[in-house]
């Protein structure tokens, strides 16, 4: 039986809450909590995680896209129709937010909380973790998200193993944050940067232009090189 669009959707607004409150609530909460953070490398973990959870619980409802950007590699892939773009993008942006929102109110109610921390917006130059510039932001964002849709165009093929792809996204996502994260805190997701920017305001929406872009390039330009390769 064919899922509805609206069920699709809010599979992919839940997905998208996870992914969000779940990757950012890492770093928001327990990257440099005392003595016991869990530092770049679990946050980088808990995206994976987020994605991986979440693949097997709605893979087989929505796609498990949770990224804007993945779903127009999916939709340049030939994978995903372009009427059914927009609902998507919808449903993962307010997703992303919703996923902020509920983060926002559970770390605001820390003593010192504060936004100026960044509340792990993605951002370049003075807002870079690593005082990265504008052009090392962009280049990083559009080569990791090119490599991100390769792999996922390449697992959920018929040709590969079944019923690996979560593991082979989850593990792919982990590893780019690991590259990234020192450079803009890493996106390859326009609806994951949206979330907590939209409470920060100010610089995160300034630079959220980037988050949006560069993403989307990538996955264009990963599709189109994945079609070229695994065409006859």
């Amino acid at each position: 039986m064919s899922v509805t669009l609206s069920k699709r959707c809010a599979a992919e607004f839940f997905g998208t809450f996870w992914l969000t409150f779940g990757g950012c609530g890492s770093a928001v909460l327990a990257a440099a909590f005392p003595n016991v953070g869990i530092g770049l490398t679990g946050v980088s973990l808990a995206f994976g995680l987020t994605v991986v959870t979440m693949a097997f619980a709605i893979g087989h409802i929505s796609g498990c896209h949770l990224n804007p950007a993945v779903s127009l590699g999916l939709f340049v892939g030939k994978r995903f129709p372009a009427s059914e773009i927009l609902p998507y993008w919808v449903a993962q942006v307010l997703g992303a937010i919703a996923g902020a929102g509920v983060l926002y109110m559970i770390a605001s109610g820390k003593s010192d909380f504060s936004l100026a921390g960044g509340f792990a917006s993605n951002g370049f130059d003075e807002h870079s973790p690593g005082n990265y510039t504008m052009v090392a932001a962009l280049i990083t964002e559009v080569v990791l998200t090119l490599f991100f849709l390769i792999v996922i165009l390449g697992s959920t093929s018929k040709r590969a193993p079944a019923g690996f792809a979560p593991l082979a996204i989850g593990l792919c996502l982990t590893l780019i944050h690991l590259i990234g994260i020192p450079v803009t805190n890493l996106s390859v997701n326009p609806a994951r940067s949206t979330g907590p920017a939209v409470f920060v305001g100010g610089w995160a929406l300034s630079q959220l232009w980037l988050f949006w872009i560069a993403p989307l390039v990538g996955a264009g330009l990963g599709a189109l090189i994945y079609n070229w390769l695994d065409s006859d």
